[in-house]
């Protein structure tokens, strides 16, 4: 619904500071869970699925590289490529076109990765690298429009300000020439009726409503017109999924796979957690789905056996998310409680979750056990004793882009870190030919 590595060359592109930033303009670490500090992957927990639109505080941070800095005096937008009239604008030349506002779900084509079984490498999202925000800017195709889209545009091909690390390739995405002018495809410069925070994205993002958020491009400075589909590493070996399904753990040829675009129809669970006293439990939590909005959600409390229809709240949009909860009278015992969520398509989230070699589009209607009792379980504690000693080599070729927090999460198996040291290697971590093994045998004994 419209509502009316390099760190150093990082600090070197030139920085965006839209005013000074304080703590309610950023993710609240404190109350977030942190994956990796440095570049920031950053979750919510799953208390935030009970607000309808996430506090900027709450809101997950997915970044790929450490975050640019530009000046906003030195910010401008290029457009360039099939056009009419190549271009360059400022911010002010942006907002001299329609504003546009709408409340829009963004989340990460990773989220829930860390389910899939087997383990795929990756961060290792858990629910919470998805919010629902509520996003203002100008249309992408007013700005478009002024350039003279040609003929033979085919796809929009967009350039961030951020920097990669070591030898990866530069993140850029592309979206449909069809995604691109339509009227809902924002270039925003406001979200939650503030200035994009810097860690969103400050000063322009894209905003490709009902489409994962690798198409919601951030500190965007470059827009090109092609007249094919672009070849970049981003779209033609990342970010996509099988077109059929697979068997799990099967790898699958980057070619024999399309570019992800729509978000699947999902709900989370909220509340309760592991346990709740006998009586009245309010089952909640949060749905969403692409372009087509969501329209029902039911809940279990057997395994799936029956379902009863949850009530929905909050206001109704076409790219934002629903509020849902459901009063269940709980006797004593443990059950495991599932959601599932239906849009207006008819598309329902499935019992069994189809696999994906990258961990991406997780939606399956997920199980939660519960137990109901007069009193809470007492946890045993961490188990395990000091960690092994790590090889030399080791903070010397992964520490250079990143910390321990992306290894620890990981849980691969020897052979999908192998895979892994040889992406690394190629993107330029230094690991002489003599220690490959020992940091191998470090990481498959240590993160397994």
């Amino acid at each position: 619904m419209r509502i009316s590595r390099r760190a150093l060359l990082a600090s070197a592109a030139g920085a965006i500071l839209p005013r000074s930033i304080g703590a309610a303009d950023t993710a609240d670490r404190s109350r977030m869970i942190v994956h990796s500090p440095q570049p920031e992957d950053i979750e919510m927990p799953l208390d935030g699925f009970t607000e309808w639109i996430t506090p900027v505080d709450r809101f997950f941070v997915r970044t790929h590289t450490y975050m640019p800095t530009v000046k906003l005096s030195e910010w401008s937008l290029k457009i360039d490529g099939k056009v009419d009239r190549a271009m360059t604008i400022t911010m002010d030349d942006l907002k001299r076109l329609p504003r546009v506002e709408l409340v829009a779900v963004l989340e990460c084509a990773g989220n829930g990765r860390s389910f899939y079984q087997p383990r795929v490498a990756g961060t290792q999202w858990a629910f919470g690298s998805v919010g629902n925000g509520r996003w203002a800017g100008a249309r992408l195709r007013d700005v478009l429009q002024k350039a003279g889209v040609q003929d033979s545009a085919k796809e929009i091909l967009f350039d961030g300000a951020d920097v990669p690390l070591g030898k990866m390739p530069d993140f850029q995405r592309s979206i449909t020439r069809a995604k691109a002018l339509h009227p809902d495809t924002l270039l925003a410069y406001e979200m939650n009726g503030g200035p994009l925070p810097m860690e969103h994205g400050f000063p322009l993002r894209v905003i490709a409503p009902g489409w994962a958020s690798d198409s919601w491009v951030k500190w965007l400075q470059h827009i090109e017109v092609l007249d094919r589909e672009f070849d970049g590493f981003w779209m033609k070996s990342a970010y996509r999924h099988p077109t059929q399904p697979v068997a799990p753990g099967t790898a699958v040829d980057p070619a024999a796979m399309v570019p992800v675009t729509n978000l699947n129809v999902k709900s989370v669970i909220a509340s309760p957690n592991d346990w709740a006293k006998p009586g009245i439990v309010r089952v909640q939590g949060a749905e969403w789905s692409n372009a087509s909005p969501v329209n029902k959600v039911e809940v279990s409390t057997d395994a799936g056996k029956t379902w009863r229809p949850a009530k929905l709240g909050g206001p109704k949009t076409q790219y934002g998310w629903r509020l849902w909860q459901l009063d269940w009278r709980a006797m004593q015992g443990q059950y495991t409680l599932m959601a599932r969520t239906t849009n207006e398509a008819g598309q329902t989230q499935p019992l069994e979750q189809a696999w994906n070699p990258s961990g991406y589009l997780w939606n399956v209607a997920q199980p939660r056990t519960i137990t109901i009792s007069n009193q809470a379980p007492v946890s045993d504690g961490p188990a395990g004793g000091p960690p092994e000693q790590p090889p030399a080599a080791y903070k010397t070729a992964c520490f250079g882009c990143h910390d321990e927090h992306m290894m620890e999460q990981q849980r691969l198996s020897r052979a999908r870190w192998d895979a892994e040291l040889n992406k690394m290697i190629r993107w330029g971590a230094p690991l002489k030919d003599e220690d490959r093994e020992s940091v191998l045998n470090y990481l498959s004994g240590r993160f397994k």
